[in-house]
């Protein structure tokens, strides 16, 4: 029988999670602007070579949106329209930042996140919500993402944890199973509520809500 090792720190991803898009409509209005389903916008966005390289470093932020601007054929004016109405949709889920910041009272707490270069200043300034994190750790910042093993290893280290001691939330399946093959204990997040009561269960030392 495997002894008990109690858990000391809640790890959590930001996109997905903590910020999420709430109204699909501005997104699914921007990709009929240019003859796109909604899918092949966030492909445009998220899975080009440009936005992997901002992703870990290689580019800037800027740099990727230059180079979707670019692509596109339009104006910096026109680009900047586009930019604001592909994130309207998104909230940061307050209540969720409420738990985590009781959590923090008896366990210590992390961010990590995989996310282009600005993604500090807009999650500080616009979201406010790294208040709630004991440390936070940004791929852009790190030079490497999840899944890649090193980025868990490094929010580990930063927070004086081993694997069996961190529990980890994260809303895709790549970065979850990636942090249960490391012995972390790794929630994808569907919904606050089933979070919550995953989360819970697994600081009683329970295996389910």
């Amino acid at each position: 029988m495997n002894e008990y090792v109690a858990i000391r720190a809640v790890i959590f991803d930001m996109g997905g999670v903590i910020l999420r898009s709430r109204d699909e409509t501005p997104r699914i209005r921007l990709a009929q602007t240019f003859g796109w389903t909604h899918e092949e916008l966030i492909q445009f966005v998220f899975g080009s070579e440009t936005a992997r390289k901002a992703t870990v470093g290689e580019i800037t932020e800027e740099q990727h949106w230059e180079s979707l601007r670019s692509r596109l054929g339009i104006s910096p004016e026109e680009m900047h329209t586009f930019q604001e109405t592909f994130w309207e949709g998104d909230f940061v889920d307050r209540e969720l930042l409420g738990f985590i910041g009781g959590l923090r009272r008896e366990y210590k707490t992390g961010l990590l996140s995989n996310a282009w270069s600005g993604a500090r200043k807009a999650v500080t300034e616009k979201y406010h919500a790294l208040d709630v994190f004991d440390i936070s750790i940004f791929s852009a910042e790190v030079g490497c993402a999840k899944p890649d093993p090193a980025i868990y290893w490094m929010i580990l280290n930063q927070l004086g944890v081993q694997p069996p001691e961190a529990i980890f939330v994260d809303d895709y399946t790549p970065n979850v199973d990636a942090a249960a093959a490391l012995g972390i204990h790794a929630i994808r997040f569907i919904n606050l509520e089933q979070v919550r009561c995953e989360v819970i269960a697994r600081l009683d030392g329970r295996s389910g809500c």
